[in-house]
């Protein structure tokens, strides 16, 4: 299991007993401050025709819904190629396509050079300006679930190894390396790295002629930053404030067997019932005696079972499932995490998280990873 996990859980198809029934009910792992009504940009193109309409409702202020983006993405997935491509940056904004993109028809200025050139040359594109977070939070699922692929995160080295068929599904989640926080890089660097691999991607998709869909999105929106060049005169200024204090870092719970297996970190995992908030960070992370009952490992399943007494004046279990499988379109096992279970009262709720997913080698388990 990766050492920082992400899970975006929504509730599964089972009726939640009265104790976890809420209007929301919230389990959040690295916790970021994101809400519902953040927008982020979403850039499709593909190697076949007539796949898109012209979106007639982005009109400026207009939030594409998981409802609307369905609409678009539908036709796509059913008409065109069994080959889609999610690039994944972490921040991102349609007003970064104006600060560095290229002004006046100036393309050689444009940050975005290869994005721009693949949108010219696809017969099919389409840009969608503001999409609500949380139609881009589960598309992975979604395009899953529409192809009947599982996802499979790949860089480059692990594309050029990758034999694709055109004839079978394949869903390749891309995350783009760089972020706007990237140490002293200025923006229009970061975003010119991550355009540099968009275009190596596509380069190697062409010289294999292979037919595919391609999306460009991102985890959280971006703000317009200035480049540091910029606001080098202000860093004199910025010296004499009070620095910020830095973040505590917890340690990871650990599951052993004959050697560690399992490592779970988190920034903050609290949890939320009706509304009253509990914060379980202090009680999990650097805790000698956390009940890990129920827990195990093995090559293929795993289970994290965290026990918590007197949780909202009762027993809770929280038990994460993970799967191990090998997938012949990669040749190599992939860690899935299948889905979360919160066991209380002898009630059990269930949520989806099989979007979080990775290379076994770095995720599933941790006996492979160097000491540090």
């Amino acid at each position: 299991m990766a050492a920082t996990v992400a899970v975006c859980v929504r509730e599964g198809t089972r009726r939640a007993p009265a104790f976890w029934q809420m209007r929301l009910l919230a389990l959040l792992l690295v916790v970021a401050a994101t809400a519902t009504e953040q927008q982020v940009p979403l850039v499709l193109w593909s190697s076949d025709r007539d796949l898109w309409a012209p979106a007639t409702d982005t009109h400026e202020g207009h939030i594409t819904s998981d409802l609307q983006l369905s609409t678009y993405l539908d036709p796509a997935l059913e008409l065109g190629p069994r080959n889609v491509l999610l690039f994944l940056q972490d921040k991102l904004s349609i007003e970064d396509f104006t600060a560095y993109g290229g002004v006046f028809g100036n393309k050689q200025d444009s940050t975005f050079s290869n994005l721009e050139n693949a949108l010219d040359l696809a017969p099919s594109s389409l840009v969608l300006p503001a999409v609500d977070w949380y139609a881009v939070s589960t598309l992975t699922t979604y395009l899953q679930e529409k192809l009947g692929a599982s996802p499979l995160h790949v860089d480059l080295a692990t594309l050029r190894e990758l034999k694709l068929n055109a004839s079978l599904p394949a869903l390749l989640l891309i995350r783009l390396p760089y972020t706007a926080s990237s140490g002293l890089m200025a923006p229009r660097e970061v975003l010119t790295g991550n355009d540099e691999i968009i275009g190596q991607v596509l380069s190697m998709l062409k010289s294999e002629d292979v037919p595919y869909t391609a999306a460009l999105t991102a985890v959280r929106p971006s703000r317009v930053a200035r480049d540091v060049a910029m606001v080098a005169g202000g860093l004199g200024r910025q010296l004499l404030q009070k620095q910020p204090v830095s973040p505590v870092v917890h340690a990871p719970v650990s599951y052993n067997d004959t050697a560690p297996r399992i490592l779970f970190w988190a920034q903050n995992f609290s949890v939320k019932y009706g509304e009253r908030w509990e914060d379980l960070t202090p009680m999990t992370f650097g805790v000698q005696q956390l009940n890990l009952t129920g827990s195990f490992w093995n090559e293929s399943v795993a289970r994290l079972s965290l026990t918590y007494e007197q949780l909202f004046g009762t027993t809770v279990t929280f038990k994460f499932i993970l799967a191990n499988r090998f997938y012949p379109v990669s040749a190599r096992h992939w860690f899935t995490m299948e889905h979360l279970e919160i066991h209380s009262n002898g009630s059990v709720v269930y949520f989806n998280a099989s979007q979080i997913t990775g290379p076994s080698i770095y995720s599933f388990h941790c006996q492979s990873r160097p000491s540090t």
